[in-house]
Formats: structure tokens, C-alpha cells, sequence
């Protein structure tokens, strides 16, 4: 099946890629921006509040990762790797060969690896919240992380989960498969961030799970980098639905931000 670009009106659709039924959304025009969510959560948890303003300026292609959200899952645990190459397989669907890619906490991570595995597809990437060392995060998030029981996952997610797919055990599923790919996760060398040729804007909450020094080790690693640290915690800075605060105006001075990086020759 092949992909749909947008009509005036945002996209809703599917396509079939790489044996799942990916779910994206399309909104606004001009250059592309693909916005990965994280893990656990949706295209409308982590982007409900910039989503608009982000389609001001770009045609933003939103997308819902293998098992999360709309998207189906597949025999096969997740990586970052797989959603990586799973986002570029929706691209050449859609026929677009260049593309802004934004990814938020996990989002992050398959961003970085979708411009490792397919360098020729982001022009320019913002990682919000992302790491790429264990050490990246304290000890305690990955102790609690070893320990993680389906109860610790915030009720938000599971509410907007199932207000889009009503099964508890796909809700379950995914949250499994989700500790397991945190649970394993082994730190990526140096090279896999310095072989990242794309300007590549680092963004962090100064109260965030990724410690800010490690926000600054990473955008020390990219040729091109540039970085943000952001009073809050993780997501707050852009209005992501765990915030506590949903009346900031910080996320409309993010997207000034995003957009001024990515509007920029």
C-alpha cells in the first residue's frame, strides 16, 4: 500500500511497512518535519501542545512507533534500530527524500539511528531529551527500571492508549516490550553520534530523567551541534502531557526555537 501526502486537511492513514500497519498523521506544509515520540506514548501525549504551531511552518509527519498508539505490533522485540528503518521505509512511501526529523526521550534515540542508518534522510535533528549512554540517566532510573511493574507506568499513557486501541493486554504488551528494550539497552560508542553529519540541536529539561551534563557530552560529539538546556523536567519544555504546569507559555517559546534552527540556511 502506498502512502498518502496531505490534502488541506490533516492526514489520518496507514501503511503497510515492514510487516506492521504504521499509523501517521500529516499536517500543515512545507518542508517536511517528522516528529518520533517516546516510549509509551503517542503522537498526541508528547506533541499535542507544539503539534500546531509546528505546522505553521513545516508539514509535519507525525508518526506512532511498532505497538504504540494506532500502530500494530509485529513477532519481533522492539529496537530503536527497527524504528528507525520502519520510519524510513513510511518516507519512500511518501516519496519524501529529505526530512527535519524531531524526536522526544526514545524518539530521540530512533532518531539518531535513523540518521546513522539512513544518513541520506535527516537535514537537520532535534533531540529532546534523548541519551546514548546508560550513564546518561542516574543509577536510581535504572535500578527503578529493573524493577518496573506495569502499575509504575503513569496512568496518562494508559489512558490515551486505550482511548485509541481498547485491548489491556496490547496496552501490556507494549509496556513489556518497552522495559525490555530499556532493561538491555547497551551504551552506543562515541563514533555512532560523530559520524552524524546533520545539524543537530540537543534539547534538555535542567530537572530532566537525562542529566545535563550528558546533554552537553552529546552535543559535543556532533560535528554540527548545538544545545538547549531548558528550565524543567522531561518534556515540560514543550507542554508534554506529564507536565505539571499545562498553562506554560514555555512551549511556544520552544517552538520560536525549533523553528528559528530549522528555518535557518
Amino acid at each position: 500500500m502506498k502512502a498518502s501526502l496531505p490534502t488541506e486537511t490533516p492526514t489520518q492513514q496507514y501503511a503497510e511497512v515492514n510487516g506492521i500497519k504504521m499509523y501517521y498523521e500529516i499536517h500543515g506544509n512545507g518542508f517536511p518535519l517528522v516528529l518520533i515520540h517516546g516510549g509509551g506514548s503517542t503522537i498526541n501525549t508528547n506533541f499535542c501542545k507544539v503539534l500546531p504551531a509546528l505546522a505553521a511552518n513545516h508539514m509535519v509527519i507525525a508518526v506512532e512507533l511498532q505497538a504504540h498508539g494506532h500502530t500494530s505490533d509485529r513477532e519481533a522485540p522492539e529496537s530503536f534500530e527497527q524504528d528507525a528503518d520502519d520510519v524510513a521505509e513510511l518516507l519512500s512511501q511518501l516519496e519524501v527524500q529529505s526530512a527535519d526529523v524531531f524526536g522526544f526521550s526514545n524518539g530521540g534515540n530512533t532518531a539518531m539511528q535513523l540518521a546513522i542508518r539512513h544518513s541520506e534522510l535527516p537535514r537537520k535533528l532535534i533531540l529532546a531529551s534523548s541519551f546514548y549512554t546508560r550513564q546518561g540517566m542516574d543509577a536510581a532510573f535504572w535500578t527503578g527500571m529493573d524493577k518496573a511493574s506495569f502499575a509504575d507506568m503513569p496512568q496518562v499513557y494508559k489512558d490515551e492508549y486505550l482511548k485509541i486501541n481498547n485491548d489491556p493486554a496490547a496496552l501490556l504488551n507494549m509496556f513489556k516490550k518497552d522495559r525490555q528494550r530499556m532493561q538491555t539497552f547497551k551504551d552506543w560508542p562515541e563514533g555512532y553520534l560523530r559520524s552524524i553529519t546533520a545539524p543537530t540541536l540537543v534539547v534538555v529539561g535542567d530537572q530532566d530523567v537525562i542529566r545535563p551534563e550528558h546533554a552537553v557530552e552529546m552535543y559535543r560529539l556532533f560535528p554540527k551541534g548545538q544545545l538547549a538546556i531548558i528550565p524543567g523536567t522531561h518534556g515540560s519544555y514543550m507542554g508534554e502531557a506529564m507536565s505539571q504546569n499545562q498553562t506554560s507559555r514555555v512551549p511556544d517559546l520552544f517552538v520560536a526555537m525549533i523553528d528559528e534552527f530549522l528555518l535557518a540556511p
